[in-house]
């Protein structure tokens, strides 16, 4: 049987390519949606992780409550003890301590006194001994000139700010900020170069150090703000966020004292949590409207097709063959297009979302007053999920499309076939 319709759909082509060639393109663009939206919001979700957030953070429950203000006199302490705790208890993750702070960075002239001052804020990451922070937050693609500290002391600076400020590479720079004990610190750097986001809130005024030098400055030896997870599969995933986060608060006992350890995945900070659920929603979406859409089509197509045939149908009912069973052939070769027209849809959908994936869309002319951060270039991402997306709007709206063309089978009257054939 199956033979049979195979045989009908390649031989007769005027039933069988509009049909072929509206599911290809219905499945082509499903595909391709579906990489390039989980490849930008995928992207933008990993952008606010590697700076802000992590795939999941690790803090003091006090922090969390502050956490907008970065009050660093809730930090976590014994940092040589927890971060190896960490890495044993959950060896799928990456991770990283950090330093959030602000201040006001000086700039003495040649007298000692003051030059120029601004509102900085900054972070302090591990730039010396390791460059597995410069590589996750790809902070190559954004060094505008110098280069990245090479021995303590040194310290970054956003173009803006070091332009604003009047400074060349070398000169020296005084953090004013607040201690972790709340005392007030001042702390000199020289500049060894400067970076530019293209992001307005980061570039107006941002600094970044080694962690090492921060700690000095603002006397958190042996401390961080945070310390940051992220998962070694290289993207978020929200579930396994969530499950590690609820495993890791259960096992702390000490739930009331404001120094207890918290640990929250990234959909729980910062507003996010909206974003990832519309970000794993979004491919649902995309297949619903285009199964509506290809069935609206393929209903049209197939009662075109009905009358073209009506001669053949009723020639089938004259000699016999039972409606149920004409009815369940039409069905079987709308699932034999359906099937054709998907494998050549997601085909070419994988080629156009790996020239994507591979290539990008750069649009950093469009990002330039942007105060959103997200990657400068789009890119689609395949993920095992593209490989069979597009066969559910492939198969279901021919499907659909043929069962409603085909009712009107049911509506022939087999007292008069005869007549009609002779007609």
């Amino acid at each position: 049987m199956i033979r049979f319709l195979l045989k009908g759909i390649l031989r007769d082509r005027s039933r069988s390519l509009l049909p072929i060639i509206v599911v290809s393109l219905g499945v082509m663009i499903t595909v391709f949606l579906q990489a390039y939206m989980d490849g930008v919001l995928g992207d933008s979700i990993e952008w606010t992780a590697q700076f802000t957030t992590g795939h999941v953070k690790v803090m003091t429950r006090a922090y969390q409550e502050n956490m907008s203000q970065t009050p660093n006199d809730y930090a976590l302490t014994d940092v040589d003890i927890l971060q190896p705790q960490l890495e044993k208890d959950y060896p799928g993750l990456s991770w990283a301590p950090r330093i959030q702070f602000g201040g006001l960075l000086d700039v003495p002239d040649e007298n000692g006194l003051t030059r120029a001052q601004g509102n900085v804020k900054g972070m302090g990451l591990e730039l010396l001994n390791s460059s597995e922070e410069i590589e996750r937050m790809h902070l190559n693609d954004y060094l505008s000139s110098g280069d990245f500290p090479k021995q303590a002391g040194e310290v970054l600076l956003s173009r803006e700010l070091f332009n604003q400020m009047g400074l060349t590479l070398g000169d020296e720079v005084t953090l004013i900020s607040s201690g972790m004990w709340g005392d007030m610190a001042m702390y000199n750097f020289k500049v060894c170069g400067t970076l530019q986001f293209g992001i307005n809130s980061l570039d107006r005024g941002f600094m970044i150090a080694d962690i090492e030098d921060l700690r000095l400055a603002l006397n958190m030896e042996n401390s961080a703000s945070e310390i940051l997870g992220f998962l070694k599969e290289g993207y978020y995933i929200n579930k396994e966020a969530q499950n590690l986060s609820g495993s890791f608060n259960q096992k702390q006992t000490k739930t009331q004292d404001k120094f207890s350890l918290l640990m929250l995945p990234l959909s729980d900070m910062n507003g996010m949590q909206f974003f990832v659920a519309y970000a794993q929603q979004m491919q649902y979406l995309i297949v619903l409207v285009f199964v509506m859409a290809m069935s609206l089509v393929l209903w049209n197509a197939g009662l075109l097709g009905g009358l073209r045939r009506y001669g053949e149908f009723g020639l089938r009912l004259a000699i016999g063959e039972n409606k149920h069973e004409l009815y369940r052939s039409l069905m079987g070769e709308a699932v034999m297009i359906g099937l054709l027209g998907s494998i050549i849809g997601v085909a070419f959908g994988l080629l156009f979302s790996w020239l994507m994936q591979k290539y990008g869309l750069d649009i950093g002319d469009m990002l330039k007053d942007s105060t959103i951060m997200m990657p400068t270039v789009m890119r689609a991402r395949i993920t095992s999920t593209t490989y069979y997306i597009g066969f559910l709007p492939g198969i279901l709206s021919t499907l659909i499309g043929a069962m409603l063309s085909g009712i009107g089978i049911y509506k022939r009257q087999t007292a008069s076939l005869f007549k009609e054939l002779e007609n």
